[in-house]
């Protein structure tokens, strides 16, 4: 049936937006190419609440683990990926499939979207963990929708 979903392929999968901070979180799956935010997990001085990220992936029981992979305007690399090779060394000991994901701009449609939706009357205040969670839900949708294609 042309019309049927490929649940073969069906696929659950983490996508993280990789801040200094905070590291928004998301869960996505293939069959819909959909994400839904998490929250966040803290980072700083001492590196990512990996108590926090082993309690997502214990949770959602990922197929694979995406990663924003930041990036200038132009497609150079950015001083930022760096800490972001270092956070995908960090996921490795999953033992799961890790991926990176053009992150640029994340933030800023994040933004958008809660400001739209916020305007529609559909969501309360805007904070800085809302956002890194939605950069996180579109990290994985730009994954799924070229997985997908």
């Amino acid at each position: 049936m042309p019309d049927t979903p490929d649940t073969a392929r069906a696929e659950t999968i983490l996508a993280f937006d990789f801040g200094l901070r905070r590291i928004g979180v998301a869960v996505g799956q293939s069959v819909t190419a959909s994400a839904s935010p998490l929250g966040v997990v803290s980072n700083g001085t001492t590196g990512p609440d990996q108590n926090r990220i082993a309690a997502f992936v214990n949770e959602w029981q990922p197929a694979r683990l995406i990663v924003g992979m930041p990036a200038h305007a132009d497609g150079s690399a950015s001083d930022m990926q760096t800490h972001v090779r270092q956070f995908i060394q960090t996921l490795a000991h999953y033992d799961l499939p890790i991926d990176t994901v053009d992150e640029r701009y994340t933030s800023i449609e994040a933004k958008a979207a809660l400001k739209n939706a916020r305007a529609a009357g559909s969501r309360g205040r805007i904070t800085k963990e809302s956002i890194d969670s939605a950069a996180a839900v579109i990290i994985a949708e730009r994954y799924l929708a070229t997985r997908n294609a």
